[in-house]
Formats: C-alpha cells, sequence, structure tokens
C-alpha cells in the first residue's frame, strides 16, 4: 500500500530536496541528532508547539530518540516564527550548522515546510545509524499559492485510509490544495443528513468485470463480460471532517467538488424528482460511456426550470459547508448535457421568464443563483471553464481544464484562475505511451518531462492580467483506477514533477537535474517500501 512518507519512508542515499529550493548555499560539516540535541520553539502560538511536537515525533519514530523540548544546554533544533523575514506567507528559511538548526518563517505554514524540507534528509525508518544532516542554508518560498492535487472518488471509491496517505504525499513535495471530487455520475460519496437517499441508494451501483471501455486507438472495446456485483462507498460526515482536518494540519485546505448542474446521474437515481424527465434510474456504472448504460433513458443535469432542485442543492451545500471551512465551493459546472433543458417545457419557460438567449444563457443563470448562495454564506464559487458558458457568475473562480483558452479569457476579463489543462496535468493519461502501460485516457500522453515543464502563467497574458493566475492543480480521474496501486503509479513521479513546477524559480529549472535528484533518494523510498511508480527515469544502479 501507498505508504505514510511522513511516517515510514526507507532512504538508503541521502535525500535531495524537491521541490528545489529557491536558493540554497552548502557548508561543510554535518548536524548529528542525537540524544545531545533538543527541541526549542520560539513562541507560545499554539501551532508552532504543536508544529514542535509533530517534529519530534516524527524524530523518535524514524531514530528512537526523544528529544527534549526547550531545554537550553547542547545542540538544538529550533523552529521560529519571524514575522519580519521578507517571504511569501509559506516561506521560510533553514539553517543547519555543526550544532544548530534554525528553521524560520513568518508564519507557521513556513515552518511547516521548512520541517518539511529536513525530513527529506531523514532516514525513513529506524535503521540504529546516525542521523546525520548536511550543514546548509536555504532561503525558500513557492512560486505559487495555489499547488493542488483533484482526486476523483466518484468512479473509484478510496478509504479514509488512502485520503490521509495521499496528503501525506502532498505534504512531502509542498502541496496545499486537495481538490476532493466527491460527486458524480458513477456515485455520491458524501452523507447529506436531510437526503439519506443520497448515499443509501446514490453511493452504490452495479459494477461488470470484463474490459475496460477505451483501446488505444479510443474505439469502444469489446461489451463487458462477467457477474455483476454491488460496488461504492461513502465517507460519513464524521470521516470527512477528520479528512479536513487532518489536512489542516498538514497546511493543506480541502475542497469539495459537489457537481451541478450536470454529471449528477447518482444523486438524481436517489431523487428523480430534481431531474426534467424524471426517469427512475440507478446509478450508472464506471464504464459508462460503452453502450452498457442507456443514455437516453437516464437524467444527467437537474432541472433549471423548476425551484425544487436549487432548494435541494442549497440544502446540501449548507451541510457540505458546515464540513469544510474552505473558502472556496466547487461546483463542476461541466459537460453540461443541454438537450434535456431543450425537450424541458419548464426549462423553455424559465428561459423566456428570465429573457436568456438560449440554454447556454440558462447555464448561466443557474450557476450565478448558486454563486449567489455560497456568496451568501461568505463562500466563493469554484467551477470548470464551462461556467464561463453563456456568461460567467460575476466572482466566480474558474478552473482551466480545457486547454488555457478558459483561464486567459477570465483571467483577461479580471477573475481569479487556476491553470489545470488536462494536457499535460491529467495524470490519468499514458506517461509514457500504451505499450506495457496499465490502462489510461486515450488522449494526451502527458510525460514527466512535459509536467516538469509546464508553465502555469500562460504567454498570451500580460503582467497584470497573470496576477489573476492563483496557480495550478493536476488531475486524476479514475475510470480506470480501481486499485491503490495503481494509483500510486500514475501519481509518481509526476506529483514530484508538478511540484516543482508550481514551486520552485522556473527560470532555474533543468529537468536532467531533476531526475538526478529522483535517483538520489526519491525512488529508493518507493521502492523500498513497495510503493509502485513509473520506472522510465528510474536507475536501477542506485541499488
Amino acid at each position: 500500500m501507498l505508504l505514510l512518507l511522513l511516517f515510514g519512508i526507507t532512504i538508503t542515499v541521502q535525500a535531495q530536496l524537491i521541490p528545489a529550493p529557491l536558493k540554497m548555499k552548502k557548508s561543510s560539516g554535518v548536524f548529528e541528532i542525537d540524544k545531545n540535541t533538543s527541541l526549542q520553539f520560539s513562541s507560545k502560538n499554539d501551532s508552532l508547539e504543536e508544529m514542535t511536537i509533530y517534529f519530534q515525533k516524527q524524530v523518535k519514530r524514524l531514530s528512537g530518540i526523544q528529544l527534549p523540548v526547550n531545554r537550553t544546554s547542547g545542540k538544538t533544533i529550533k523552529l521560529e516564527i519571524d514575522r519580519n523575514l521578507d517571504l511569501k506567507e509559506e516561506g521560510y528559511k533553514l539553517k543547519i550548522s555543526t550544532d544548530r538548526i534554525v528553521i524560520s518563517a513568518p508564519t507557521v505554514a513556513g515552518v511547516f515546510y521548512g520541517v518539511q524540507s529536513v525530513l527529506q534528509y531523514f532516514p525513513g525508518i529506524r535503521t540504529n545509524e546516525k542521523i546525520t544532516l548536511p550543514a546548509m542554508e536555504i532561503t525558500d518560498e513557492p512560486a505559487f499559492a495555489w499547488r493542488g492535487m483533484m482526486l476523483d472518488v466518484s468512479r473509484h471509491f478510496y478509504s479514509v485510509e488512502t485520503i490521509k496517505e495521499v496528503l501525506d504525499l502532498m505534504a512531502f513535495y509542498k502541496l496545499n490544495t486537495f481538490h476532493w471530487h466527491l460527486t458524480d455520475n458513477e456515485g455520491w460519496r458524501l452523507e447529506i443528513k436531510k437526503y439519506p437517499k443520497l448515499t443509501s441508494i446514490g453511493a452504490w451501483r452495479e459494477e461488470i468485470p470484463g474490459s475496460v471501455f477505451y483501446k488505444v486507438d479510443s474505439t469502444y472495446a469489446e461489451p463487458l463480460s462477467g457477474e455483476p456485483y454491488r460496488y461504492g462507498g461513502y465517507y460519513t460526515q464524521e470521516q470527512a471532517r477528520e479528512v479536513v482536518a487532518y489536512a489542516a494540519k498538514r497546511n493543506i485546505t480541502v475542497i469539495p467538488e459537489i457537481e451541478m448542474p450536470g454529471h449528477s446521474a447518482a444523486a438524481l437515481a436517489a431523487y428523480p424528482e430534481f431531474s426534467c424527465a424524471q426517469p427512475k434510474q440507478d446509478p450508472p456504472g464506471s464504464n459508462l460511456w460503452n453502450d452498457v448504460t442507456d443514455t437516453e433513458n437516464m437524467a444527467f443535469n437537474y432541472c433549471a426550470g423548476e425551484e425544487a432542485p436549487f432548494l435541494f442543492l442549497q440544502d446540501v451545500l449548507v451541510e457540505v459547508m458546515d464540513i469544510f471551512s474552505s473558502e472556496y465551493i466547487h461546483i463542476g459546472g461541466d459537460e453540461v448535457d443541454k438537450s434535456y433543458w431543450e425537450k424541458c417545457e419548464s426549462c423553455q419557460q424559465r428561459i423566456k421568464q428570465e429573457n436568456l438567449k438560449n440554454e447556454k444563457g440558462l447555464q448561466s443563470y443557474f450557476i450565478k443563483r448558486m454563486e449567489n448562495f455560497l456568496q451568501e454564506n461568505n463562500r466563493k464559487l469554484l467551477g470548470w471553464d464551462e461556467i464561463l458558458e453563456g456568461g460567467l457568475a460575476p466572482n466566480a473562480t474558474v478552473m482551466s481544464w480545457q486547454g488555457e483558452k478558459g483561464g486567459i479569457a477570465a483571467a483577461k476579463s479580471g477573475h481569479d484562475v487556476v491553470m489545470s489543462p488536462s494536457d499535460p496535468l491529467y495524470f490519468n493519461r499514458y506517461q509514457a505511451g500504451p505499450e506495457g502501460e496499465p490502462q489510461a485516457g486515450p488522449y494526451s500522453i502527458n510525460t514527466l518531462k512535459r509536467v516538469y515543464n509546464y508553465k502555469p502563467v500562460p504567454e498570451a497574458l500580460n503582467a497584470n492580467e497573470a496576477k489573476y493566475v492563483l496557480g495550478s492543480q493536476f488531475a486524476i480521474w479514475t475510470e480506470f483506477i480501481s486499485s491503490v496501486e495503481h494509483l500510486e503509479y500514475m501519481l509518481l513521479p509526476r506529483m514530484l514533477a508538478f511540484s516543482e513546477a508550481v514551486w520552485s524559480n522556473s527560470k532555474d529549472k533543468n529537468f536532467t537535474e531533476f531526475t538526478r535528484r529522483l535517483n538520489m533518494g526519491h525512488y529508493t523510498r518507493w521502492k523500498t517500501n513497495g510503493v509502485r511508480f513509473h520506472p522510465e527515469f528510474f536507475e536501477q544502479s542506485e541499488y
């Protein structure tokens, strides 16, 4: 399984930092962690004290040494808040000499990332060998404030333990936003107490084992075979809060996605009265587009002409906002099949009443209503770039996945943007080509190098427009990814290439040097612990 990288990594050679720090100056000598070392923190800040205890636990786990806190003699590792540092909020300074380590930052988040840099030089499990850290000075800060990952748990469900492991992996490589895709056609994954059928019905579906639905040339595969079985799962509200709290301790914000108005077949299987034609249906299987599901007699969209669907979604969002503290709530908004609305008398009446031009205008009306509701509750709406259709909601933030065009348009109109182009940032797609690879999305081949070289700010934006680019995010859609091992394989090492693309100074990036650092400890961690990864740039000589 994917092991907790913060709590259990084996490193047989000295680690090299990923993402690369902004400035790094090596010195002579080493700092040895032993029984004469103590931990110190400079403030009564509860979070900093918690961070010190967290670091103490890691040292204990990895070395067997229980470092005392705030002892006045001997070697020291000091964590401190220094608000006078000329660094971004998540920046830090790290100084290691032979008798002292100091991690200083303007915020606790910065201290946390300084700690992660130190931990990359630690052995990952207790080996009883001496733990020595090279003397150096680092000044570091991220290039972008939004450094994210999206995980789809609708098509395939992952346990809370796996989600925590993913969060640990993100934190170790300085990513700070976890976009949790909780609902889609294939399954509703979050308990909503007012609407229990969302999970009693919408969280479960009939799966058919057999071939996956795409061949290499993107044509449909042969029909599936095998005995159907019940598949699914969901997170209780207590479990979701547990994930949010776990992430927060690792400087990660969890942003929930509740899909609307399309991609909602699972919800409408539970409550068909909120669709246009109101057909009775089951949630479709993960192999939706291989003609197994009769899409003509299913509802995928909420009805935009009636009031009941809006009231339902507002009720859902009230419970979502009670669980998730994130500034943003993601509402999807992508790939809406407007043919349902074209046939619906209520939707057509809404178009006339609101003086809308067409169904694209109706989609804009839908999104704007949901934005108004979120704003009344002090939240911001985030959606895929299709929310531009028919006119963008006044304060919406756009997540651009269909290339960069939508993000460019949004930024030019003064809207915040998160760049997440499917080419090259969809990690459910092939990494080197289909030969010998697990089944993946049949579109672009998103290699490690292409991910590494990605620049979140498009050249089409001038300096003033570029400020609306909050950062970037990669995504993993799980049509083909049903196991943790497969998930690991698709994540690694591309997650590290992405991390360096969004954290490090792009002018100083060098792919050859990056792959050298991968082979100076990172591959070793995964291989020693049985974590799967793509081996293209793995040098066997490291063993």
